[in-house]
């Protein structure tokens, strides 16, 4: 079956246009126009992908996410008319996957689905054999329930915070920077200067380190990247 694909945008000429164009692609397309709608097409029919407009009425894209993000894995593209660094910042730490800025280049816009599609395919497929689970001073990194779990609490992980996390464990000791992340988790190198991998980063700080203003296990180097420290070498 076709992928699942939920456009919320409150502009029925935008929301036309956008189905209209993913429905050439192949894809399974459903449109509504609020928070409410939505909800009703989730719970009869989950979709894989939700393009949001941000400044919808009502219940905006942001709170969508946040929400969605507490209850379910679905991948989340915002759209917005709005050119607010502050505003996609603030729809990342809320666990959105991508953001794409009307007026939109229908091909961007089809290889972001695409890639993000891809990317939810890939994590959904178990690896044969035990679970590969990774232990590094309290914590244990469980790649298969996405997740970090401790005696203490048990902190489950965003997409992009599984994807980063996955990339900086699979590379311990070593420095890798926003362009190799960005190229580790399947996106497009060019957007690396986006802070989306910095925010993405202090995401996982406040979950896994005891003092995310100085912390233990994902360090900074400064002017090249971040690097996760070697389990083995502390």
């Amino acid at each position: 079956m076709a992928q699942h694909i939920l456009i919320v945008e409150d502009d029925r000429t935008t929301r036309m246009r956008l189905a209209a164009s993913l429905r050439e692609q192949g894809y399974r397309v459903s449109e509504v126009e609020d928070a409410d709608a939505m909800e009703s097409v989730i719970n009869v029919d989950p979709p894989e992908l939700l393009l949001v407009d941000i400044n919808l009425e009502g219940k905006d894209g942001l709170t969508i996410t946040r929400e969605q993000r507490a209850n379910s894995r679905v991948g989340i593209i915002l759209l917005t008319a709005r050119d607010d660094q502050v505003d996609k910042i603030v729809g990342l730490e809320m666990g959105a996957d991508d953001y794409v800025t009307k007026p939109y280049d229908k091909r961007e816009l089809a290889a972001r689905v695409k890639n993000l599609l891809m990317r939810i395919a890939d994590i959904g497929q178990a690896p044969q054999g035990p679970p590969p689970v990774e232990n590094f001073g309290a914590w244990c990194f469980d790649r298969i329930r996405r997740r970090l779990v401790s005696a203490a609490r048990t902190e489950t992980l965003t997409r992009q915070e599984f994807e980063v996390m996955a990339a900086l464990a699979d590379h311990p000791g070593q420095t890798l920077g926003r362009a190799r992340l960005c190229e580790l988790m399947g996106r497009d190198a060019s957007r690396a200067n986006d802070r989306m991998i910095d925010v993405v980063v202090g995401r996982l700080r406040k979950k896994l380190e005891r003092d995310p203003t100085n912390p233990e296990w994902i360090l900074t180097e400064h002017g090249k990247g971040y690097h996760f420290v070697d389990p083995a070498a502390v």
